[in-house]
């Protein structure tokens, strides 16, 4: 028995008491019953045995009618006298005015010649009917049994009446009697119904209790035990139903514990965030994504908060607006000061089958890129048509200028074409920039990669701005003048690179330098080994960056002075294209910069020690 239940909830007490009350009540009313019929029986039998016989009543009807009163009443004595009946206490004899003429008793000789005060023996007289009943005399606790018949004579007239007294005490001294005996009995066979009721109850409930304890088992997770059904009655089958219940739960537990580590590693390596919540929206499911999302340390400061106060849209959504909507989706822009994050949430209710909606569920995927590209497209797309606007404006506006006529002057038709040809070979530029950058962001680009001397190639490179500075001069040119310095390692570096791409890169720094310096400015060049990487840079001392800027320098068609840099016939993709063109090659490339000082650009890429001889050596070694 579960020692956590008290006494009368135990169902093998309930069971025996049960069947002892169940006991007690149908001995009860079989006792009733009986100890009704025996009282019935036995005052019947009384009644009839204190009988007088017909001939005594005649006798005193005689009496009755004498006409010498003291004759007749020691008639009547005599008569009474004769009477031998123990069963009766008292007989008295009565004349039809009331007066007692006799009485069988010693004691109440002095009540005859009275008149009687009993009203049952007045109506028997008047109504020449006889009455019985029994008496309870409280003073000595004594029940009596009262019999008064009339007395007639000849012609049925009535000359007076017979009461007769008879103790009830001996009568229901042996109901008594016989009672209790009869309670003895029920007693001792409640006793013993108990002390039964109790043996079948355990017997019944040891296979319940039994299934019990399995059943806690069960719920515990322990699937190990079986019942042993020992018949095939209800206990049996409900024995083989628990056994096969304790199959299925098992089976259904690893199912479900199965489906819940699977969900967990789902939700654990999901690039995506998730959060559920219950039909109140409060947060009851997290996964770690959706934590380093939103900031959070760990899961305990979401769960049981409001899905509204963890996206922070309190404001404008309700959460009976995010449940009663079957699909609906929200951007959130949780960027601060330090990191942009803009999150798409997609919001969609759990439902079951019989439309009840017990929570919702909500996946944040981070669209930050993808807004982010979103707007370099609008704005590529808006720096692309102005770019080409400007150049396409002045064709179009020079080209109607000739139509009109300009083309008749030998001064200004040349001019004018001139001008159309140079703003043609500005869009040819952009268009193969563009094309360069497409191709670059496609992935189509090949790179032809050889092992260079990178202190040559950059030599190279300056060697041919220095012949242009030469030319200049000796062409007494008057464009901007400017000299190169190089400081190089005297240690021949070799690098694995596209010398072509390559070049251009060094080509865009170099004419943004030239093209920023102020007249007669020191273009300072540089190229060091430290860290298996091969730095490059370039100096000017021109108008510098400003700060703000800095971070933009190598987006497309951006221009710190958009005015001036157009005027100089730049389209603003250059510094874009060598930033594709240096990460292709594994390499990054930055800038720093002092508005009003000059700028620096920076190239590193990386760089393993290489010797040249390394190679004779390797295919001295194969042949």
């Amino acid at each position: 028995m579960n020692s956590n239940l008290k006494f009368y909830q135990s169902i093998r007490v309930k069971i025996a008491l049960v069947f002892a009350l169940m006991l007690m009540l149908t001995l009860e009313c079989v006792g009733a019953v009986f100890v009704r019929q025996l009282e019935t029986q036995n005052l019947n039998t009384f009644k009839q045995n204190i009988e007088l016989p017909s001939h005594v009543g005649n006798s005193l009807s005689e009496q009755l009618t004498h006409s010498n009163t003291k004759k007749a009443n020691k008639k009547i004595q005599e008569i009474l006298n004769q009477v031998d009946n123990n069963n009766i206490s008292e007989i008295r004899v009565i004349d039809s005015k009331g007066v007692i003429r006799g009485t069988s008793t010693s004691e109440s000789r002095n009540v005859v010649g009275q008149k009687t005060t009993d009203s049952t023996v007045k109506a028997a007289i008047m109504n020449n009917q006889a009455h019985s009943e029994n008496i309870y005399d409280s003073s000595n606790q004594t029940r009596y049994y009262v019999n008064v018949v009339p007395l007639n004579d000849n012609n049925n007239n009535v000359v007076g009446a017979l009461l007769m007294r008879a103790s009830l005490e001996g009568v229901y001294s042996n109901i008594n009697s016989i009672t209790l005996i009869y309670l003895s009995a029920a007693l001792i066979t409640i006793v013993l119904s108990m002390v039964l009721a109790t043996f079948i109850s355990r017997e019944i409930t040891r296979p319940i209790e039994k299934m019990r304890k399995q059943t806690v088992r069960i719920s515990n997770g322990d699937f190990s035990g079986q019942l042993k059904a020992a018949e095939n009655d209800e206990l049996g089958q409900l024995a083989g139903a628990i056994n096969n219940l304790s199959i299925r739960v098992e089976e259904a537990q690893k199912s479900s514990d199965s489906e819940r580590r699977r969900l967990d590693s789902v939700l654990s390596h999901m690039s995506d965030g998730v959060l559920a919540t219950d039909r109140r929206g409060n947060v009851t499911i997290v996964n770690n994504m959706a934590l380093q999302l939103l900031g959070v340390d760990g899961e305990e400061e979401l769960i049981s908060k409001s899905i509204i106060d963890v996206l922070d849209i309190r404001h404008d959504y309700t959460v009976r607006q995010l449940i009663d909507t079957d699909q609906q989706e929200i951007i959130l822009d949780m960027s601060n000061a330090g990191t942009d994050l803009i999150l798409n949430a997609y919001f969609s209710p759990i439902q079951h089958e019989s439309g009840f909606i017990s929570g919702l569920v909500c996946v944040l995927h981070d669209v930050t890129s993808q807004q982010k590209e979103e707007r370099e497209r609008k704005r590529f797309v808006s720096n692309v048509s102005h770019e080409l606007r400007t150049p396409l404006t002045s064709i179009h506006s020079y080209v109607e200028a000739l139509n009109d006529g300009a083309w008749q002057d030998k001064d200004i038709a040349p001019q004018f074409l001139t001008v159309i040809q140079n703003e043609t070979d500005r869009m040819i530029r952009m268009i193969n920039d563009l094309l360069s950058l497409s191709r670059m962001d496609s992935g189509t680009t090949k790179l032809n990669l050889e092992y260079v001397n990178i202190k040559e190639l950059f030599n190279y490179i300056l060697d041919r701005f220095d012949m242009i500075i030469k030319n200049d001069e000796e062409n007494d040119d008057t464009t901007k003048k400017y000299s190169i310095e190089r400081h190089f390692t005297d240690k021949d570096l070799w690098v694995e690179i596209d010398t072509d791409k390559f070049t251009q890169v060094i080509d865009n720094i170099m004419n943004n330098a030239i093209k920023y310096s102020p007249d007669g400015g020191v273009i300072t060049t540089r190229l060091l080994e430290t860290h298996n990487h091969v730095i490059l840079s370039v100096t000017d001392q021109g108008l510098g960056i400003p700060r703000k800027a800095l971070g933009r320098i190598f987006d497309r068609f951006f221009r710190v002075d958009k005015a001036r840099s157009r005027k100089q016939g730049g389209t603003g993709l250059g510094l874009a294209i060598s930033k594709e063109v240096v990460n292709m090659l594994g390499g990054q490339i930055w800038v720093d910069s002092v508005e009003g000082k000059g700028s620096t650009f920076y190239i590193s890429l990386p760089y393993v020690p290489y010797e040249e001889e390394d190679d004779w050596d390797d295919q001295a070694s194969k042949e």
